[in-house]
């Protein structure tokens, strides 16, 4: 990670914020995306703004992306690195019989906008930064590494919209690699189970003691910096390219 910059989403809490902070620490330099009512900005200065700078990102606008990008160049001079950690989620049935409610639909747009299409955007947009880079010894110039779940391939109830938006990710994940290949350019992504993120803090203690009993090895959440360190993995193997990995403890979710 040494002397390499990149450019995290959803890089203020949670998975993100854990992947700022390992990067940063093996020495690298990050381009911290997030919205501007997280804490970035804080957490830029607290890892030292020659190393870490916050840039204000929603996915789903090309201007504030391009933004990003733009910061990348001028404050560290490239772009090597891309880890889409930015998502959302919603828990609805696709039909509430009790209530007699229909999922909203401007909700589930949303899910997809934000996970999926916003993951795409910063991916069609940052390869033409990354692409400036002359190639290193084995042609790579640039890694994109990208955040999927388990959901994608074993949603619960009231996932419909964040498994659809899971599996986009999975399902693009090869073509983009293949898209890429001919500059260099590698494509991964993470699948991640049940980890100690916002996503699951607000939940009660027996709540989270009764799931993490449900992951065969170990039987706890996932710690996100376990996330940040298959993230760098990922970046720093050239053979890894194409491929979606789960980390999830052999977790597979049961209706």
């Amino acid at each position: 990670m040494f002397g390499t910059v990149s450019l995290v989403t959803g890089g203020a809490s949670g998975l993100g914020r854990a992947t700022v902070e390992r990067f940063v620490k093996q020495g690298g330099k990050v381009v911290l995306c997030d919205l501007p009512v997280t804490k970035g900005s804080e957490l830029a200065k607290e890892l030292g703004e020659d190393t870490c700078i916050y840039a204000p990102v929603n996915v789903t606008k090309e201007s504030e992306v391009q933004s990003a990008l733009q910061i990348a160049k001028e404050k560290f001079g490239r772009l090597d690195n891309v880890v889409n950690c930015a998502g959302i989620g919603v828990a609805f049935k696709t039909y509430n019989f009790k209530k007699k409610q229909a999922h909203n639909l401007d909700d589930f747009s949303r899910v997809l906008q934000v996970n999926a299409i916003g993951t795409f955007n910063v991916i069609r947009l940052a390869v033409s930064l990354i692409d400036e880079n002359p190639p290193d010894e084995n042609g790579q110039r640039g890694v994109i590494v990208n955040t999927a779940s388990i959901a994608a391939y074993e949603g619960q109830m009231g996932q419909a919209a964040y498994s659809a938006s899971k599996g986009a990710i999975v399902g693009m994940t090869l073509p983009i690699a293949r898209d890429l290949a001919s500059q260099g350019i590698r494509v991964c992504t993470i699948a991640p189970g049940l980890f100690k993120t916002p996503l699951l803090g607000d939940l009660p203690e027996k709540v989270t003691t009764f799931l993490a009993k449900s992951i065969p090895f170990p039987q706890r959440l996932g710690d996100p910096d376990e996330f940040a360190k298959l993230a760098q993995s990922i970046i720093e193997n050239p053979m890894l390219n194409g491929e979606v990995i789960r980390l999830d403890g052999a977790l597979r979710m049961q209706p």
